[in-house]
C-alpha cells in the first residue's frame, strides 16, 4: 500500500538545544535510539524537512538502520536566527553539531552533509575524527562561501525592496524565499560572518583522514572544486551525481544509493 506523502513528510515535534551563546537550535530525532547515528546537516537557506525529510534521506537511512540525528543550522527552520554577522562564524557552526552530539550522548556518528552542511561537515570531521566514523559531503565546492553573492544588493533588498540586477544574487534570494519560514535578514548575516571571517575555506593541505564520500551532480558548476577536495582527502572517493545540479542533488535516488553503500563499507 502506498504511503500518502503527508506521512512521508511529517515532522516530530522539535527537541531544542542550546549552543554555548545560547542561540536555540532545534534537533529532531528518527529510528531505533539503540542504531548507529547519522548526523544529517542541510545547506544554506535549507532546513532540516526541506533538505532531508520531502527528498527522502530519512526514510531510506531509518530503513537501512540507521538512528537519524537532525538540526536546523542556527539562521534556519525552527532554530533562532540571529541578525548579526558574528553569530555565523564557522567554528560557531561547527561547534553547534558538537554541542548537539553531546546533548544527545551521542559518542560515535556518521556525518551527512550537503552544500553549507558539507562545508561545516569538513571541519567536523577534521577536528573530531574519534567522534566520526566516515562522511558523506555532498555539493562542496572549494573557495571562499557565497562568494558571488553581492552583499550591497541584498542590504538594499531588505532594507527597501530595490530590486536586484545580479543573476547570482537573484538566484540566491528566490532560493531563500522558496523555503517557508525562512529570514532573508539572517541569512544575510550568515553569508557576511562567512565571508568577512574566511576562515570556512577547506583547505586542501590539512584534509580530514577519515574516509569519506565526495558528491556533486555532473551539472552543478563546482564539480572540479568538489574534485579538487577529493583528491587532496587522504580517504576521499568521488561520485558524480549524474543528471543533477546543486539544488536537485539532494532528490537524486543514485545519490542516496551511493550514500548508503559508503557508509556500510567498512573499508577505507
Amino acid at each position: 500500500m502506498a504511503v500518502p506523502l503527508s506521512e512521508l513528510s511529517r515532522m516530530p515535534d522539535p527537541q531544542l538545544v542550546y549552543a554555548a551563546d545560547g542561540t536555540r537550535l532545534a534537533t529532531y530525532t528518527w529510528g531505533d535510539v539503540d542504531a548507529p547515528v547519522v548526523v544529517i546537516v542541510h545547506g544554506f537557506a535549507s532546513n532540516v524537512r526541506d533538505n532531508w525529510v520531502l527528498t527522502g534521506w530519512v526514510r531510506e537511512l531509518t530503513r537501512a538502520g540507521y538512528r537519524v540525528l537532525a538540526l536546523d543550522q542556527r539562521g534556519h527552520g525552527a532554530s533562532d536566527k540571529p541578525h548579526e554577522p558574528d553569530a555565523y562564524a564557522i567554528r560557531t557552526l561547527v561547534a553547534d553539531v558538537e554541542t548537539v552530539m553531546d546533548t544527545y550522548l551521542v559518542e560515535e556518528a556518521f556525518y551527512v552533509g550537503y552544500s553549507l552542511g558539507s562545508r561545516v561537515g569538513w571541519e567536523v570531521v577534521r577536528d573530531l575524527p574519534q567522534r566520526i566514523e566516515r562522511a558523506v559531503l555532498g555539493g562542496v565546492p572549494d573557495g571562499i562561501p557565497l562568494e558571488r553573492l553581492d552583499l550591497d544588493q541584498v542590504r538594499a533588498y531588505v532594507a527597501d525592496g530595490t530590486s536586484v540586477t545580479d543573476r547570482t544574487t537573484q538566484n540566491y534570494i528566490a532560493l531563500t524565499e522558496r523555503v517557508p519560514g525562512n529570514d532573508l535578514r539572517s541569512l544575510l548575516a550568515l553569508a557576511e560572518g562567512m565571508r568577512t571571517t574566511r576562515t570556512v575555506d577547506p583547505d586542501p593541505a590539512n584534509a580530514p583522514t577519515r574516509p569519506i564520500l565526495f558528491a556533486t551532480g555532473s551539472e552543478d558548476a563546482i564539480i572540479e572544486g568538489s574534485r579538487t577536495l577529493s583528491s587532496a582527502a587522504p580517504n576521499g572517493r568521488f561520485f558524480e551525481i549524474p543528471g543533477r545540479h546543486h539544488f536537485n542533488a539532494p532528490g537524486s535516488r543514485a545519490f542516496k544509493e551511493a550514500a548508503l553503500a559508503f557508509l556500510s563499507t567498512t573499508e577505507t
